[in-house]
């Protein structure tokens, strides 16, 4: 097994990594372990009972954290005409259409999230082996390809989440910051963990969720009770 450095075998003293926790005590343990000079990010990650290498088992969605992420999120948008003053008035970084298009050919991808509205998929479409591996691709099961751009710049913006489970079967986000009040973090696992729970794909057998850890950017992570994860607010002990 690795050698831990001195900053995580501090981090670990207080926890128990063979223990599960509830989500109230792992939050309070994990924000308590946070030591880095930064504003770390604190990470969800889920195991699932899925195999993602057949259709009717991907999971994918986004979903609205009531707290947001407490990250600045760049947002690209494919607009023309009227929709292009929408978009900036709500808040887009970048704005364009062939020429934005162009730029991201040429490599230069300044941006977390690009949305279009339908009538650029034209345009859009002839991106997707620069954007798709990079998990931008503007979507309308994800509500990234839509006419109401300002709407979705807005949804970014406040720190809506796209998840994707990854070949294994595991799904990560970040769920919010170290700097958030536990109450903010609890509440935002919750949502998150309910989307994913809502997301389970018909073809989906079995237990569908596995484990559930939580960690920030350079701690420890730590195991949920899984009940603990999926209960009302103030349920759990």
């Amino acid at each position: 097994m690795a050698k831990l450095g001195k900053r995580l075998t501090d981090a670990y003293k207080n926890v128990d990594r063979d223990s599960f926790y509830s989500l109230e005590q792992a939050v309070t343990l994990v924000k308590g372990a946070a030591k880095a000079k930064f504003d770390e990010t604190i990470e969800i990650a889920m195991n699932l009972g899925i195999d993602p290498r057949h259709a009717d088992q991907m999971v994918r969605g986004v979903v609205n954290l009531p707290n947001g992420t407490g990250k600045t999120v760049r947002v690209a948008v494919f607009a023309r005409g009227a929709k292009v003053d929408e978009a900036l008035a709500a808040g887009a970084d970048v704005v364009g259409g062939d020429d934005l298009a162009e730029q991201i050919l040429a490599g230069n991808i300044n941006f977390d999230r690009c949305i279009a509205s339908p009538d650029m998929m034209g345009v859009v479409g002839k991106l997707g082996k620069v954007l798709g591996p990079r998990g931008l691709m503007p979507n309308p099961k994800l509500g990234t390809v839509t006419p109401d751009v300002a709407g979705a710049v807005k949804a970014a913006k406040a720190g809506a989440v796209e998840f994707r489970a990854e070949k294994t079967g595991i799904v990560h986000a970040g769920v919010g910051k170290v700097s958030f009040s536990e109450e903010a973090l609890v509440q935002n696992i919750r949502a998150f963990v309910d989307a994913i729970t809502r997301a389970k794909p018909a073809g989906a057998k079995g237990q569908y969720l596995l484990k559930v850890s939580l960690s920030s950017t350079m701690g420890p992570g730590l195991k949920l009770d899984l009940a603990s994860v999926s209960a009302p607010a103030g349920a759990a002990a």
